[in-house]
């Protein structure tokens, strides 16, 4: 997409983010080897979940196609994808996070994990949407888009 004229809007937090993530998979090994507790009661429940959950990943990354990418990359001009996920909610693969941050340790009982990195996944995503929707607004059909659906409901 870089070739097609797209920019990166972002890159300042990306660090951060990556670093959130594989320190959340740490945090989760860390606490259920050294907390010894038992899967969740619900633990078959929570896993159902958790494989809904990538099924929602799966249908994301392959709605998006070759858009996808964990980096927010505009490409001016575009037209938003408005199908799949994205028919009802603008942001599906963030969805997707935040239910296995709060899923995966919930399923082995890690509750510091479950809880420290919802809240520090709260804080990443109350910064990386809002500049990922105001470039998409700037560069591409995203307010239109968004104003006709808000109409059509």
């Amino acid at each position: 997409m870089l070739r097609k004229g797209a920019y990166e809007v972002g890159a300042s937090h990306y660090p951060v983010m990556i670093l959130l993530h594989v320190s959340f998979f740490i945090s989760l090994i860390v606490e259920v080897l050294l907390v010894d507790r038992p899967l969740s009661p619900i633990f078959l429940l929570l896993f159902i979940i958790f494989i809904c959950t990538q099924a929602l990943r799966i249908w994301c990354l392959s709605t998006l196609g070759e858009y996808w990418n964990t980096k927010i990359i505009i490409l001016p001009g575009a037209n938003v994808v408005k199908k799949g996920p994205y028919m009802f909610i603008r942001h599906p693969n963030y969805l997707v996070v935040c239910v296995e941050i709060l899923l995966l340790p919930t399923m082995f009982q890690a509750y510091f994990t479950a809880i420290m990195f919802t809240l520090l996944n709260f804080i990443m995503l109350s910064v990386r949407i809002p500049l990922e929707e105001k470039a998409l607004m700037e560069a591409t059909n995203y307010t239109s888009e968004f104003k006709k659906k808000i109409t059509a409901n």
